[in-house]
């Protein structure tokens, strides 16, 4: 190693220094008669939260997305954890890794408010929602809604399903800054035939940060008899809610996002009485066709990182949901309401603080994404992700908790600089 990389290195970990978790216990202690929308902007407060993570100095990230990394302080769980079941080898796996799981999935059940009967652990959203999308026992002719902001990959898996069983995919496009709930419901109950089956619907729209009334979809579809299937990689631990108040048929969500779990972890959610109508991604011993178990199963996997999910949820409870979604919309709304009526500048993400959290997306007229996300981060040093397609123009900018309004009031200059 020469002299300036260990240097760097060195600036690095005095940087990701971080108290433990019972020191940061106390400190939102300290806080706790202070209200969410009060602390949100609290960036001293905040500060300590920063000094948790171990960041880069080469730019300002705003991809967060993506995978939400994780502090330091659940890092060294995540080692303790893979110490932990490297060392007991085939005992662990052999006698402890079920019985953990399982309490495991009954606190992340807890969280994301629905039965430990109806939830599983799986390695990502798409691994969660192909499990339902390829387990259906789908006919020729059976219909499926979709809108073109969805996730690729679900796309995609639907269009596997109409290659494979001439099942047709009607495609809607959801409008990024709508009226009301009743203009997006009513897009989906219009797409709406007697041969629809299934509808997927994202809870979050990944590229824009635009919230969607799931809830009011659900019923509407199930009036007609029509399944829905959400798509929820980055809802949980991002804004709050139950699964079980959304009345939808399957869930899939992704951990690593915004409960900041390693890399690998998600979860799949389907209600009980669609348990016996779908068949198993991978095959695996349970045979019980109301288990969750019989068409979750993943083989050997990773057990280290389910035992890191529950630091997570503790860490995510130790900030506490109001909080956080508080902190997230604050960010959010602290950089697109100072570029809003900015010439040139075009936001993606509706204006109305309900139909958002902590994403938003922004482009500028006459500047292509691919070419605004380079220049962001080759002249301003600003990490984002490029959309381009879907009627989606623009950079994904999705912050963390640790990220400071100074951060922002620098992209916030490039933009205005891009601009004009």
């Amino acid at each position: 190693m020469d002299k300036r990389t260990f240097i760097k290195s060195a600036a690095l970990s005095a940087a990701g220094t971080s108290f433990g978790m019972d020191a940061l216990a106390a400190l939102f202690d300290s806080r706790k008669s202070t209200d969410s929308i009060t602390l949100a902007q609290d960036e001293a407060f905040w500060s300590s939260i920063r000094s948790q993570y171990l960041l880069k100095p080469d730019y300002i990230n705003l991809e967060n997305g993506y995978y939400n990394f994780i502090p330091e302080s659940l890092l060294e769980k995540f080692i303790g954890h893979v110490r932990h079941v490297n060392y007991h080898g085939s005992w662990y796996m052999r006698n402890n890794a079920v019985d953990n799981k399982k309490r495991v999935v009954e606190k992340l059940s807890q969280l994301a408010g629905c039965s430990p009967k109806e939830l599983a652990i799986t390695r990502n959203t798409t691994e969660s929602m192909d499990i339902v999308i390829t387990g259906k026992h789908w006919q020729a002719g059976d219909e499926t809604i979709m809108a073109e902001q969805d996730y690729g990959s679900m796309i995609e898996a639907m269009r596997h399903v109409a290659n494979r069983y001439g099942v047709v995919n009607r495609m809607v496009s959801v409008p990024n800054h709508p009226q009301s709930d009743e203009e997006i419901v009513s897009l989906y109950e219009n797409a709406i035939t007697p041969k629809t089956k299934l509808i997927l619907v994202s809870h979050i729209i990944n590229i824009t940060g635009q919230i969607l009334p799931i809830r009011k979809i659900c019923d509407m579809a199930h009036r007609k008899g029509v399944e829905v299937l959400v798509d929820g990689a980055h809802a949980i631990a991002h804004f709050q809610y139950k699964i079980s108040d959304l009345n939808c048929d399957y869930y899939g969500s992704s951990l690593h996002k915004w409960l900041s779990t390693p890399l690998g972890a998600g979860l799949l959610y389907v209600n009980q009485k669609r348990m016996p109508e779908l068949w198993p991604l991978i095959v695996g011993w349970e045979k019980d066709p109301n288990k969750i178990l019989r068409i979750s199963h993943t083989g050997t996997h990773p057990a280290h990182t389910d035992l890191t999910i529950a630091d997570s949820i503790d860490y995510y409870n130790m900030i506490g949901a109001e909080r956080k979604e508080a902190r997230l919309r604050f960010l959010q709304q602290y950089w697109t309401c100072r570029v809003r009526n900015t010439p040139r500048i075009i936001l993606n993400t509706p204006a109305d603080p309900a139909r958002s959290c902590g994403i938003a997306n922004v482009g500028i007229e006459g500047i292509k994404p691919g070419d605004l996300a380079k220049r962001l981060l080759e002249e301003h040093s600003i990490f984002t992700v490029a959309i381009d397609g879907a009627n989606v123009f623009g950079c994904r900018i999705t912050p963390n908790v640790y990220t400071t309004v100074e951060e922002l009031d620098k992209f916030v200059k490039a933009l205005k600089k891009l601009a004009a």
